[in-house]
């Protein structure tokens, strides 16, 4: 019971560490802040499929980098709407292609808010609406495409990687 409990802290803090190194990159590259906004370690919400750890990890990696390059804004909301996304993404476990859409549902419908927020616009609803919609792609590049990708990569090695 002891490993296991050990076993599931250190793989959240692993996905956690992760999260915020592939988030600084992408802040670094200037990809993590624009209209449509790829963020390389939202490739990882796919992980809850693989285990429970990742979403608490994802949570936490989230709130962690977005304490480093965002605002408060991001760090209360950006950090809720993925660990919304990690809850949905574990509960679809099954279907890894549906599995990518809690994530990508739950920025758009959030970091619109934060993006207003952040910048002190007004919130209307077509800015939102627009805003949604480009936030949305960049999840769908960054979640669907890529988690996809990571999320047939490591199921083809999950004995390896997931053994819990």
């Amino acid at each position: 019971m002891q490993r296991k409990k050990l076993y599931f802290l250190t793989s959240s803090a692993m996905i956690a560490a992760l999260y915020v190194v592939l988030t600084l990159l992408a802040s670094a590259l200037g990809l993590s802040s624009g209209e449509i906004q790829i963020r390389f370690s939202e490739a990882l919400c796919i992980l809850p499929c693989f285990t429970p750890a990742a979403i608490s990890g994802l949570f936490f990696g989230c709130l962690i980098a977005n304490f480093f390059t965002g605002t408060i804004w991001d760090v209360v909301l950006g950090s809720l709407a993925t660990l919304i996304g990690a809850l949905g993404t574990y509960c679809l476990r099954k279907l890894p292609i549906l599995a990518t859409l809690p994530p990508i549902i739950a920025n758009a419908l959030i970091i619109p808010f934060v993006i207003a927020l952040a910048a002190e616009m007004p919130l209307s609803v077509p800015l939102l609406a627009g805003m949604a919609g480009t936030v949305g792609l960049g999840e769908v590049i960054s979640c669907g495409v890529l988690g996809l990708l990571l999320y047939h990569l490591l199921n083809r090695y999950k004995t390896v990687i997931f053994r819990e």
